[in-house]
């Protein structure tokens, strides 16, 4: 086993966690209309809930959180969540200041479920366009976010109990 072989709790959700820690960036940057919301609830998780609509070229809600993590020798990340049913996005970016992220897609299940992510399968997209640049491979992780984007107008909830590197 390597130094660097424990994992490393990116965040924890718990009935002290601040909703302040985490931003809502809709559409309405771009004239949409869609609105999303994030809350911890009364058993201590995040919840990033709302509506997504595609009125005025809308179409995507997203809540985001900044902090700086190493990413040493680890290749997962772990999410213990509960969705909707719906598909989301996972997205990290290296460095706060990139435009691009790099995106893994997924489907929730309606219950309580843990989405593993090969970081080296992450992709990376601006404004809902792949780019011609290698898969994320970076040394650290300066932010990371939930997106959902289905091109349809939708209610959403997804619950977050933890979002953990190994």
């Amino acid at each position: 086993m390597t130094l660097f072989s424990v994992s490393l709790m990116l965040y924890q959700f718990d009935k002290n966690s601040s909703p302040s820690d985490w931003r809502i960036v809709d559409d309405v940057v771009m004239g949409g209309r869609s609105d999303g919301s994030f809350s911890i609830s009364k058993e201590g998780n995040g919840v990033f809930e709302g509506t997504v609509s595609l009125e005025n070229n809308g179409g995507f809600s997203s809540v985001r959180h900044r902090a700086t993590f190493q990413v040493q020798a680890r290749k997962t990340i772990k999410i213990r969540l509960k969705g909707d049913g719906s598909s989301y996005q996972f997205r990290v970016k290296a460095s706060a200041n990139d435009r691009h992220s790099y995106i893994a897609d997924f489907q929730t299940s309606g219950g309580w479920e843990t989405i593993d992510i090969q970081l080296s399968a992450m992709y990376p997209a601006y404004r809902g366009r792949n780019l011609s640049i290698p898969n994320f491979d970076k040394e650290k992780i300066e932010e990371m976010a939930f997106l959902i984007g289905n091109k349809k107008p939708q209610s959403f909830r997804l619950e977050i109990q933890s979002i953990e590197l190994f």
